[in-house]
């Protein structure tokens, strides 16, 4: 499908993409991806809107990447969308059972008639052509576009967020796990447990905007399907491919910012050489490594970062980065199958770790600890993971997020229930404070 490109300049990049988002409402399906120029080795660009469907995709798990890679193939063309994390069940012998009160579809890619790439103070409008004479018409509608302070302020009610798993629970739970590992059934998983509200009423850019001003997160997202919103403020890439070259940055280790330079710089520091988080880190960093050779070239699998602190304005974490190189033969689907869902959220050994979790967790992860991103006409493709996210469903106002953590033999079930409190501060802070934006 031919795409018509138009090159513009903008004067000022922050009031152009605040414009560009709340313009982008009209639409029905919305994809917006921002990096907020946080410094990273492998960004391509500031932010990518994509809006209205031309085609789609939408379908439950039983053979998703096989349909997935059959729409892709037919296309050619950019296609953004989401994996939920229950797509495990087409790569394995899994099931979901638990609740879902969110309703999300377990993958949904969308070609849009509309792209809008932002680097810088550069432009780029990439269309349709069959639509390509609206780009003029549409860059002015953008600059001319005015926020009403009645959209900003238009969250109707506080909402009340309610924890799924009680603390008395969560530690039970926990425990169970720390049994599986010393029995020999695991040696990590990654533990998560639900925070959410009934009858809520939010309004999701304004959401999004608090959320991502908070933590200015280098994969963060607005995705907006009908009446599904994902409002996600993601430091983590899952998998990114560029022509041969495959990236994974895994997260795993965590610490708390503080306000001093000096305590800052030493809380960082500690992190870097705590013996817990940075063996949380290796053993998932060992799954990537395994996972990224089921489609490599021999020999080409390599850790280019063992467990280094990246600072976001929440949080310090430890990133590791792993890359391979893959032939040209290789379908883009695959690698994405062949490392899903990706081992950050899962644990290790993957399959055992994802059967005790469903036992465990209460609710059914769905978009959470999923992916979102896109790919381009030429296959290559980059996704974050969706963590530290807001997911909405307007139309039965179920309201939903989640937090979890990696627990290992060393692990302490107090402390491991304070990092899942630190993890949602952010997120709990927005909602409370969202009827009064």
């Amino acid at each position: 499908m031919q795409r018509i490109e138009k090159h513009f300049k903008i004067k000022n990049n922050k009031s152009f993409k605040q414009k560009l988002l709340a313009w982008a409402q009209q639409f029905e399906t919305v994809s917006w991806l921002d990096s907020n120029q946080y410094t990273q080795e492998y960004s391509s660009f500031d932010t990518i809107l994509a809006a209205e469907e031309f085609t789609s995709i939408k379908t439950d798990f039983k053979n998703a990447f096989d349909k997935l890679a059959e729409f892709q193939n037919g296309t050619k063309d950019y296609l953004f969308g989401y994996l939920s994390y229950d797509l495990k069940n087409d790569v394995e012998d899994l099931s979901s059972q638990n609740f879902d009160g969110l309703g999300f579809a377990d993958l949904f890619f969308f070609q849009p008639q509309r792209i809008v790439f932002i680097k810088g103070e550069k432009v780029i409008f990439k269309y349709l052509k069959m639509i390509a004479d609206e780009i003029d018409e549409d860059f002015k509608s953008i600059e001319n576009f005015k926020i009403s302070e009645e959209e900003k302020t238009k969250n109707k009610k506080a909402n009340q967020i309610k924890l799924r798993i009680h603390k008395d629970s969560y530690m039970q739970k926990v425990t169970k796990i720390l049994e599986h590992i010393h029995r020999g059934d695991i040696y990590e998983a990654n533990f998560c447990q639900e925070f959410y509200a009934e009858n809520a009423q939010i309004n999701p850019v304004e959401v999004y905007k608090h959320l991502n001003a908070i933590s200015e997160p280098p994969f963060a997202t607005f995705f907006k399907l009908d009446e599904h919103y994902i409002l996600s403020a993601s430091p983590e890439r899952y998998l990114k491919k560029n022509g041969d070259l495959v990236i994974s940055q895994p997260i795993k280790g965590t610490a708390k910012r503080l306000r001093s330079k000096v305590d800052d710089e030493q809380i960082a520091f500690d992190l870097s050489r705590d013996e817990k988080e940075r063996s949380e880190n290796i053993m998932i960093v060992d799954l990537v490594r395994n996972d990224l050779s089921k489609t490599a070239i021999k020999r080409s699998v390599k850790v280019t970062e063992l467990c280094k602190v990246y600072s976001f304005k929440q949080v310090h974490q430890l990133i590791s980065t792993v890359v391979s190189k893959v032939p040209e033969t290789v379908n883009p689907i695959q690698i994405i199958k062949d490392t899903f869902p990706m081992g950050s959220m899962t644990g290790a050994p993957k399959v055992s770790a994802m059967k005790i979790i469903e036992q465990l967790e209460e609710t059914k992860r769905g978009v959470y600890s999923g992916t979102v991103g896109y790919f381009t006409p030429e296959g290559d493709f980059d996704f974050n993971v969706i963590i530290r996210s807001i997911l909405y469903n307007r139309e039965n106002k179920y309201l939903s997020f989640s937090v979890g953590g990696a627990i290992t033999a060393k692990s302490v079930p107090e402390k491991e229930y304070e990092e899942c409190l630190l993890k949602a501060k952010a997120m709990k802070y927005v909602l409370k404070n969202a009827n009064q934006s």
